[in-house]
């Protein structure tokens, strides 16, 4: 350290005097000795210039980041930030960068963001507009929670009609057009597999990553049938595929004729092979886990509260929250196979891209989106969710503790009564 500083301490003067082209060079002989980056050691030569003369010895110049570094961001911007993220859902820094001026627009619209009120302003927009997505990460970093709760598979094999439905493994081509949907289902269960509780049908479109989400009472097929009636009416274009697991829910008579008759390909997915199905995967805990949490739902009021739940955050999902998708490979520095992806964007947006729905049609979503009032949802979803914790949380803490594996006595130890 003495020495690095006797070295900053010879080229100091000379840095300050040289030119533009001179500084380049001075800088690369002080990282030669230092092995400091070229940052540090340009900050480190202008601090020693601040220090008093006529000292004997050099002390270390001591750098402090939050002067030579300041704050870019007003605390104004940080604080709509957050309420920005909530209203999103919480996304992460990637995607929140690519559609902050959509939510902004829409809540300016909704009303939920004046200018002049709330610490808003045109101002604080252009500052929100021009974070990046590292910078949102990090001053949302503290606001992150995870919940503690995990939950269980509830998937049976259906070996019925397996060997006559088509495999789609994990590798194969993405589909080229909207309209093929990877579909599987997620059990409420809480800690336990008794008994009869909630499920979860899960939906996602493999080109656009639209979502559709219905919950029903348990995996009877007159149940799936009617999710699977549902989710025909409600995507806004039309649905081709259907790729599923091998749970004894789909693979059925009833649901391979249902396919047959609206001319739907149906395939299936290898046994205990989840990358064969990594994009519902993904949706079942980035949609499914997260806004429905792991709760037991085993009621017909919980039921009632799920299927009031899922289309808020269909709506908040499918128009506002970005998504990337994989375009390919490529090879890093050291040569090492990695992912590419294309610039996040809505599942909206990616159906607009595809040129599938009619003008008309199109008119129809752009009119229906801007009834949707993202405060206004943001606020529903919290009020279900906390619903739903009430009647399902200290249920399912309770199932868990009776789940436990009760230890042994050990002999000697008297046990009281709690």
């Amino acid at each position: 350290m003495a020495a690095r500083v006797e070295v900053t301490k010879r080229y100091a003067t000379a840095y300050a005097a040289a030119s533009k082209k001179d500084k380049g060079l001075i800088l690369d002989q002080v990282v030669d000795v230092t092995g400091w980056n070229r940052d540090h050691a340009r900050q480190t030569l202008k601090a020693r210039l601040r220090q008093p003369k006529g000292r004997a010895v050099a002390t270390v110049a001591v750098i402090d980041r939050r002067r030579t570094k300041p704050r870019k961001y007003s605390y104004d911007a940080l604080v709509v930030l957050q309420r920005v993220w909530a209203t999103a859902g919480g996304s992460c820094g990637k995607y929140l960068v690519v559609s902050i001026s959509d939510w902004l627009d829409a809540m300016e619209a909704e009303g939920s963001l004046v200018a002049g009120q709330d610490r808003y302003s045109v101002e604080v927009r252009a500052e929100l507009e021009s974070m990046s997505a590292a910078t949102i990460d990090r001053y949302l970093n503290t606001a992150r929670a995870k919940d503690p709760i995990r939950g269980k598979s509830a998937t049976k094999p259906g070996s019925l009609l397996r060997n006559s439905i088509s495999i789609r493994k994990a590798g194969d081509e993405v589909e080229a057009e909207p309209g093929f949907f990877e579909v599987d289902t997620v059990a409420h269960c809480g800690p336990t597999l008794k008994g009869e509780f909630a499920r979860t049908v899960n939906f996602t479109d493999m080109h656009t990553g639209w979502v559709f989400t219905k919950a029903i009472r348990n995996n009877a097929h007159l149940h799936i049938r009617s999710a699977f009636d549902e989710f025909i009416n409600q995507v806004p274009f039309m649905v081709t595929g259907i790729d599923c697991d091998n749970g004894s829910e789909f693979i059925n008579y009833d649901l391979i004729g249902w396919a047959g008759q609206r001319e739907v390909f149906f395939t299936r997915s290898r046994p205990y092979k989840k990358n064969d199905q990594a994009t519902i995967e993904s949706k079942n805990n980035h949609l499914v886990r997260r806004y429905g949490f792991y709760h037991r739902y085993d009621t017909p009021l919980e039921l009632e509260l799920l299927n009031r739940l899922w289309p808020l955050v269909n709506d908040r999902l499918n128009f506002f929250t970005p998504t990337k998708k994989p375009i390919g490979w490529a090879t890093d520095a050291v040569g090492r196979r990695k992912r590419v992806y294309d610039k996040p964007k809505t599942p909206y947006q990616r159906f607009l891209d595809a040129g599938v729905l009619s003008r008309a049609q199109q008119a129809e979503q752009a009119a229906y989106k801007t009834t949707l009032q993202p405060a206004a949802m943001a606020r529903q979803i919290g009020l279900i969710q906390q619903e739903l914790t009430r009647h399902a949380g200290l249920k399912t803490r309770r199932l868990e503790e009776q789940a436990r594996p009760q230890l042994p006595n050990p002999a000697g130890i008297r046990l009281t009564a709690s």
